[in-house]
């Protein structure tokens, strides 16, 4: 458990501007105590050999190579819409001028 007193975790609260009861600040000696002890932990993990990363799961971009496919002419994407105007869809107005 790390060295941390009551007194330490007033002075933590006071730097943060947060005001702790009495009972507060013995939990919270417990509660930074474990934390503190737990970080220590992760710090004692051997790292040496473990290639940084940026993800814990790998990640692969899923893309096809950009060639250009046979599609559907203008007049053929138009063929079912209700309206159209210079090849393009016709849709209502739905703003005002204003």
């Amino acid at each position: 458990m790390a060295d941390l007193s009551r007194d330490d975790v007033a002075h933590l609260a006071s730097l943060a501007r947060i005001d702790l009861s009495g009972a507060e600040l013995d939990t919270m000696v417990g509660e930074l105590g474990q934390i503190i002890t737990s970080v220590e932990a992760v710090q004692q993990a051997p790292i040496a050999d473990v290639t940084p990363m940026s993800h814990p799961m790998p990640i692969t971009n899923v893309t096809r190579p950009d060639e250009v496919r046979p599609s559907l002419t203008p007049q053929e994407a138009l063929a079912g819409a209700p309206d159209s105007e210079l090849s393009r869809f016709a849709v209502p107005r739905i703003l005002t001028e204003d």
